[in-house]
């Protein structure tokens, strides 16, 4: 009887977990430095090299990102392409 109440407990327990780790996994696939500015005290990045980053982060949609995080993504995109643009057209 001890074997089946702790076998029922151990599948409840895993039937409980695994929705949780999926959530993690999905929260991890985010890019939270370009998202947020979270985490990203050691990343130095050129600027090229973030418009490629946020490009690839944008790509991955609402599968990883709400709407509201894909429109900040978006903005923050389109600031950065302006910024290359000044530097490389001189235009203040």
């Amino acid at each position: 009887m001890k074997r089946v109440v702790i076998l029922v407990m151990a599948v409840f327990m895993m039937s409980v977990s695994i929705p949780v780790i999926a959530a993690e996994m999905t929260k991890e696939q985010k890019n939270e430095c370009l998202l947020a500015s979270k985490g990203c005290m050691t990343e130095v990045d050129t600027i090229q090299k973030k418009i490629k980053k946020l490009d690839g982060e944008i790509k991955k949609g609402t599968k990883v990102y709400s709407p509201e995080e894909l429109k900040k993504l978006n903005a923050k995109l389109k600031e950065t392409e302006d910024l290359l643009d000044k530097i490389i057209g001189g235009n203040p």
